[in-house]
C-alpha cells in the first residue's frame, strides 16, 4: 500500500508536526471534516488499487487506526450514516465492474463468431461451393419433373438433393471440429479466452496454474474481491437489523395490541359492574319511588283542591263586590231623592210662613189684642 509523502510524514512526525513549539497541538477527533470516514468504516478504496489500471488516485484525507478504534468505542457507532454513505460508494464502484465483464463476454462472444466464419480450409470451402452448385442445378429440374407428372423420377431427384445438402453439413462441421483454437502457442490472438467475474480482466481457457494463482494474488482481483465481500458483509448487516427491527415493532405492536384487548374488556367489565350497580340501586329504590309517588298525586290532587276552594273563594268574593258595588251604585240616588225632597219640603214651610195670610192670621190672634 503506497502512501503519499503528507500520510508518510503524519505516520513518523504526527499530525502536529509543522506546529511550532509554543503552539498548541490540536487533538484529532474521528468526525473532523479531515478524517477519512471510509477508512473509519473499515478501508479506504483508494489504497486498494494503487497502480493498476483500477487505481482511483490518492486519498488526501487522514488514516489513522487509533482515531477507527475510537470511533468503533463511542456512543455514535453506526449512527452517524458513514456506513450508509460507505456501502453506497463501494456499490459504485462494483456497478462499474459488471460492466466491465458484461462488455467482456460481448467482445469474446463477437470474436467467436468471427473465428466461426473462418474456420473452413480452401479444399472444403471448394467442395461446399461445388456441392452448393449442383444442389442449384437439381432444383429446376424437380419442378420440371414434377409439372409433367413424373413422380417417381421426381422423387429421385429430391432425395439425391437431400443427400447432397447433407454431405455439405458434414463438411461443414468436420472442418470446425478439425479446426484447433491454439495455432501458436506462444500467441494469444487465437488462444480461446474468457472474463474474471471478479474484477473483469481476460484469462486465457487452461492457462498454467501459476499464472492463474499470480492473477487471483493480484492486487486488482483481491481489492475487487475485497470490496464484493465487504458489499455481502454490510447488506446482511442490514437485514439482521431490518429484521431485528420489524420483530421488536412487532412485538411492541402485539404488546400494543394485548393491552388494548386488555383495556377493552377491562371496560367491558366495568361498563357490566355499572350496569348491575344502577339495575340493583334501581331494584333498592323502587319502594321509595313507589312512596314518592304516591306522595307526589297526594300532593297534586291537595293543590288541585286547594286551587278549587280558592277559586271557588275568589269567585264568593268577586259576587260580594259586584253586590257592594251594586248597591253603592243605587244608594247614593235614593239619598239624593230624600235630600232633595227634604229640601223641597223645607223650602215649602218657609214660602207658607212667609205667605200675608199667614201674617195676618199671626196678627189676629188673641195673643196679639
Amino acid at each position: 500500500m503506497a502512501l503519499t509523502p503528507a500520510q508518510l510524514l503524519d505516520e513518523l512526525m504526527g499530525p502536529n508536526r509543522n506546529a511550532l513549539p509554543n503552539e498548541a497541538k490540536s487533538e484529532l477527533h474521528w468526525s473532523d471534516d479531515n478524517v477519512c470516514k471510509r477508512f473509519l468504516c473499515g478501508f479506504c478504496p483508494s489504497q486498494l488499487f494503487t497502480n493498476t489500471r483500477s487505481d482511483l488516485g490518492p486519498c488526501e484525507k487522514i488514516h489513522d487506526e487509533n482515531l477507527r478504534q475510537l470511533y468503533k468505542k463511542s456512543k455514535r457507532f453506526g449512527k452517524m450514516q458513514y456506513e450508509e454513505d460507505f456501502l453506497r460508494y463501494l456499490q459504485s464502484i462494483m456497478a462499474d465492474v459488471e460492466r466491465r465483464i458484461r462488455r467482456g463476454h460481448q467482445r469474446l462472444s463477437l470474436n467467436a463468431k468471427t473465428k466461426e466464419n473462418k474456420d473452413i480450409s480452401q479444399e472444403d470451402e471448394e467442395k461446399v461451393l461445388e456441392i452448393s452448385r449442383e444442389i442449384n442445378s437439381l432444383i429446376p429440374q424437380v419442378e420440371e419433373l414434377g409439372s409433367e407428372g413424373r413422380v417417381d423420377e421426381a422423387q429421385a431427384l429430391t432425395e439425391q438433393i437431400d443427400k447432397l445438402k447433407e454431405q455439405r453439413e458434414r463438411i461443414q462441421a468436420q472442418a470446425r471440429t478439425d479446426k484447433s483454437w491454439i495455432k501458436d502457442p506462444m500467441s494469444n490472438q487465437d488462444k480461446q479466452m474468457e472474463v474474471c467475474e471478479t474484477c473483469g480482466a481476460f484469462l486465457i481457457v487452461g492457462d498454467a496454474q501459476s499464472r492463474v494463482d499470480d492473477h487471483l494474488m493480484g492486487k486488482q482481483h483481491m481489492g475487487y474481491a475485497k470490496i464484493k465481500l465487504t458489499i455481502e458483509e454490510l447488506l446482511a448487516k442490514k437485514d439482521t437489523e431490518n429484521d431485528s427491527r420489524r420483530n421488536r415493532d412487532g412485538r411492541d405492536g402485539d404488546n400494543h395490541r394485548n393491552r388494548d384487548r386488555d383495556r377493552s374488556k377491562d371496560r367491558e367489565r366495568s361498563r357490566d359492574r355499572d350496569k348491575n350497580r344502577d339495575r340493583g340501586r334501581d331494584r333498592d329504590r323502587s319502594p321509595d319511588r313507589d312512596r314518592n309517588r304516591d306522595r307526589r298525586d297526594r300532593r297534586d290532587r291537595y293543590d288541585r283542591d286547594s286551587d278549587r276552594h280558592r277559586s271557588s273563594r275568589h269567585d264568593d268574593s268577586d259576587r260580594r263586590r259586584r253586590d257592594r258595588d251594586e248597591y253603592s251604585r243605587h244608594r247614593p240616588r235614593s239619598r239624593s231623592r230624600e235630600r232633595l225632597g227634604r229640601n223641597r219640603h223645607d223650602e215649602r214651610d218657609r214660602r207658607r210662613s212667609r205667605s200675608p195670610h199667614r201674617r195676618r192670621s199671626r196678627s189676629s190672634s188673641p195673643r196679639s189684642k
